[in-house]
């Protein structure tokens, strides 16, 4: 596994890196800016990058930025963003772009060893990390019944590849449907999860999460 880091904090960032070669992962750069890190992540075509939310000039939401402009040069790079508290416009920001090989942290996590190298293993593989401390708070933001008991076979499918970070095309490919039965599928998923089109945050990414809630 071949891993960028991109922290401005210079402790965390060489811990961090020292922590991941010590368990035998190629932690191939380091950077502290969101321009040196795009540059490590064209040159070494890491498999993970794991980033920092807040970094510099501004140090509000330069991390999530870089992380979805990388993912858009490398397409496939599985990201791990770390935040120091739960951030939800910048988590829905993120997930809103797919969630497959995605994860989002509390840096608190990374001192639980096991459980953060857990979640990168996972994020690697192409699945999907979320704190549990951020599915709360971003699902606190809407109505609480999940609708997941209301659901068809077919509406469990579309949402599983959903949470799998494919848009309506590639379900519509991988059903084996048109683009249109998959956009009824996932109108109907909003229905049963009593989403409506002025939630606060973006519905298709409360909907994976709270799919992911329950798995």
């Amino acid at each position: 596994m071949r891993i960028v880091i991109a922290e401005d904090d210079a402790l965390l960032r060489e811990g961090l890196a020292l922590l991941l070669r010590a368990e035998g992962l190629d932690v191939v750069a380091t950077a502290g800016n969101p321009g040196d890190f795009l540059t490590e992540v064209d040159a070494h075509k890491p498999d993970v990058a794991i980033v920092d939310v807040r970094m510099p000039p501004t140090h509000t939401d330069e991390g999530i930025v870089a992380a979805v402009e990388a993912r858009r040069r490398q397409p496939g790079l599985s990201v791990l963003v770390l935040s120091a508290y739960v951030e939800q416009a910048f988590a829905t920001d993120l997930f809103a772009i797919g969630a497959a090989g995605l994860g989002y942290m509390l840096k608190e996590r990374v001192g639980r060893v096991e459980e953060f190298l857990a979640a990168l293993h996972r994020v690697a593989d192409g699945g999907t990390a979320i704190d549990p401390e951020v599915i709360g708070q971003l699902l606190a933001r809407s109505r609480p019944d999940s609708g997941l008991g209301e659901m068809s076979p077919r509406e469990m499918e579309v949402l599983a590849l959903m949470a799998e970070g494919l848009g309506n095309t590639a379900i519509a490919e991988r059903l084996f449907v048109t683009d249109g039965a998959v956009h009824k599928h996932i109108r109907s998923i909003f229905a049963k999860m009593r989403l409506s089109p002025d939630e606060q945050v973006d519905r298709r990414v409360v909907a994976v999460l709270r799919y992911l809630e329950k798995r």
